[in-house]
């Protein structure tokens, strides 16, 4: 029995927690540095960065789902865009009140993703493909629907849920928890989110062992598009507007959340928990750059560096985990 010295200890937490620890050292730097210590540390910028936020973590919880089983949903921007449209269409234009409007704007969704994921696992098409396809298809529906028009006049209900605050908390963040909350119970304690999990460690395996394959990837499609379907609608109710190209900008931010969640806590895995930490993460650093004055360039190249960088970090510690278990 080998004992674990102080140094190997302390790898391992860095290890384990680098991410967590590197969120809570950006965040001590940008609180004491003169440049933004006046506006970062402040209680209007963190409810400012949580309820904007609020948005971005369901977009990847949507993403996160059927990424456990190994398949990419690159339809989550553009299916919060149409739903957001949807909604604003149905409340605005028919006139139609919002509890029609806001089921709409999910079942717009949850319909998009049941149709990914029929094709997906029905007919053993590549997710990227498909769900790239679908992205573009819907940036032209989208075109279409909402024309050259922002479209406005967003009643006063869902405007003050995107804005107003309960308990002192922005109303979208309890909304971010309850949904965080229901996506960890479904993928860690459910049969579907096990068998989510064994698809994405051996889609053989799992149809060898009798396990709804195709079903449950076409369900984990569907419930996608239903959480995007909702990010949309919250987009909406936190912008009191909807227009064509607003919410396709969520996927790529998306992806990069989960991807750097994937190098924390549980290496290599993509979890709920892990996830937030990603999206904290990239936003806390942003909102800081911005804060000091950064260009409008440095949000995307931060956010495609974090893809990059995050994704060869989780293939390594797959590897190992992988390599450990032989």
């Amino acid at each position: 029995m080998t004992s674990v010295t102080p140094t190997r200890w302390l790898l391992h937490v860095v290890e384990r927690f680098g991410l967590v620890l590197l969120l809570v050292a950006i965040a001590v730097f940008f609180a004491l540095w003169p440049q933004t210590s006046g506006t970062f540390p402040t209680v209007a910028n963190i409810r400012n960065i949580l309820a904007n936020e609020s948005i971005l973590v369901i977009v990847a919880l949507a993403a996160l789902i059927p990424l456990v089983a190994e398949h990419f949903d690159l339809s989550v921007g553009a299916i919060v865009m149409v739903s957001s449209i949807t909604t604003a269409k149905v409340v605005t234009e028919l006139n139609l009140p919002l509890a029609v409007g806001v089921p709409a704007g999910v079942l717009t969704g949850l319909v998009i993703g049941l149709v990914n994921g029929v094709i997906i696992a029905y007919f053993n098409a590549s997710s990227l493909v498909i769900t790239l396809g679908m992205s573009t298809l819907l940036a032209g529906a989208s075109s279409y629907l909402a024309g050259d028009t922002t479209l406005l006049g967003i009643p006063d209900g869902l405007a003050a849920f995107g804005s107003q605050y309960w308990l002192g908390v922005p109303r979208p963040v309890w909304l971010l928890v309850a949904v965080a909350l229901v996506v960890a119970y479904v993928l860690g304690l459910t049969v579907f989110g096990r068998t989510l999990l064994s698809i994405g460690s051996n889609p053989s395996a799992a149809r060898l062992v009798g396990l709804p394959v195709s079903r449950s990837v076409m369900l984990a499609f569907a419930v996608s598009g239903a959480l995007s379907g909702l990010a949309g609608v919250l987009l909406l109710a936190r912008t009191g507007s909807a227009a064509a190209g607003v919410g396709a900008g969520y996927t790529l931010p998306a992806l990069a959340a989960i991807f750097l969640g994937a190098t924390t806590i549980k290496l290599g895995r993509f979890t709920v928990l892990g996830t937030l930490v990603g999206v904290f993460f990239v936003a806390i650093s942003i909102n800081g750059l911005t804060l000091a004055g950064a260009d409008d360039w440095v949000e995307p190249v931060f956010n495609g560096a974090a893809v990059v960088i995050a994704v060869a970090v989780s293939a390594i510690l797959a590897k190992r985990r992988l390599g450990s278990v032989r």
